[in-house]
């Protein structure tokens, strides 16, 4: 007896540098950064689980728009951001530090799109570039609010996009003929859906991933424009051609940007950070579910957890990297 016991504690040491292993965040309290959109949840919340998984605490993210987020980033308010857009935000990271404080790590979704559209029956008749609205008798088709100028709805100050729009509006000439209404996001583009429904002439700026392709998809209910020639603001370049069209936004990648003292300190994050991919099309199909109604805090932990069952095996190799890296 006193063999066996001697036994199983000889194994039990031999395994506790495994055991410890698996948990190589544990006592670290880490500190994200997230914006107040319930559409970017969904795969923050899927990091946090991985790091929850690795022994991590994750502390309450704070929620601020996305040029706060990387200020917060770049002063030590906050450990990591989710949902930089490696083109879009280039200026956040610079104007928050730029290399010197922080690095954008990994890719973790490809493929993310912008751009102007119209309903079908616009571009059908038509109506197929944004340089068009310099006409007035075209912008005047998107009036909305009887002033005789197009009425786009457009981008939330403090987003990013706000900036390529406003930059384009001057460089395109469209000043005199398009406004660029910039309020609550969710409420000027339910406006549109609405005035869709009516069947009346929409314009409109938006983004993949996001509920709205899915409420007016493109190519049945709504066309992308194109723009005359690539125009960034700041002298920005990027790839803005998205199946031979110009859509006038750089095509983006989705990217974790975190301090470089917390990479530092934390390999198996780091290492998580780099290695972890979501499916842009993943994160659609959430976003519609929210769009559905499946819109509260357990409803998006729910589709963490069924996402991390249907791609347990992606998962896991995602742990097994971290681990790795910590030894």
């Amino acid at each position: 007896m006193k063999h066996l016991t001697l036994t199983t504690a000889l194994a039990l040491l031999a395994a506790l540098p495994a055991l410890a292993n698996d948990r190589p965040g544990e006592g670290v309290t880490v500190r994200p950064v997230i914006q107040p959109a319930l559409e970017e949840m969904f795969q923050a919340r899927i990091i946090f689980r991985a790091l929850e998984d690795l022994g991590y605490t994750v502390a309450t993210p704070n929620e601020v728009i996305a040029q706060q987020a990387h200020l917060a980033v770049g002063t030590g308010d906050a450990d990591f951001f989710t949902d930089t857009w490696d083109t879009l935000h280039a200026a956040f990271v610079e104007e928050a530090g730029g290399d010197a404080v922080m690095t954008k790590v990994g890719i973790l979704s490809k493929g993310a799109l912008q751009g102007y559209l119209v309903d079908k029956a616009s571009y059908d008749a038509g109506i197929t570039d944004i340089s068009m609205l310099k006409d007035p008798a075209v912008a005047a088709r998107f009036d909305a609010d009887g002033d005789g100028k197009a009425d786009l709805a457009g981008c939330v100050p403090g987003w990013g996009c706000e900036r390529v729009i406003e930059h384009q509006l001057t460089e395109y000439g469209l000043r005199d003929t398009v406004t660029h209404n910039q309020g609550e996001y969710n409420a000027i583009i339910a406006d549109a859906i609405a005035r869709h429904a009516g069947g009346q002439p929409i314009l409109y700026y938006t983004w993949t991933p996001y509920w709205v392709s899915g409420a007016l998809v493109p190519g049945k209910d709504v066309e992308w424009l194109s723009v005359p020639y690539t125009s960034l603001p700041d002298g920005g370049t990027g790839v803005t051609e998205f199946e031979g069209k110009n859509l006038g936004f750089a095509v983006d990648n989705l990217r974790i940007v975190a301090r470089n003292d917390f990479l530092a300190a934390n390999p198996a994050a780091a290492k998580l950070f780099e290695v972890a991919e979501i499916s842009i099309n993943d994160i659609s199909a959430e976003n519609k579910l929210i769009s559905d109604g499946e819109d509260s805090s357990a409803a998006i932990d729910k589709h963490v957890a069924d996402w991390i069952a249907a791609n347990r095996a992606t998962y896991d190799g995602w742990l097994a990297e971290a681990r790795q890296a910590a030894e």
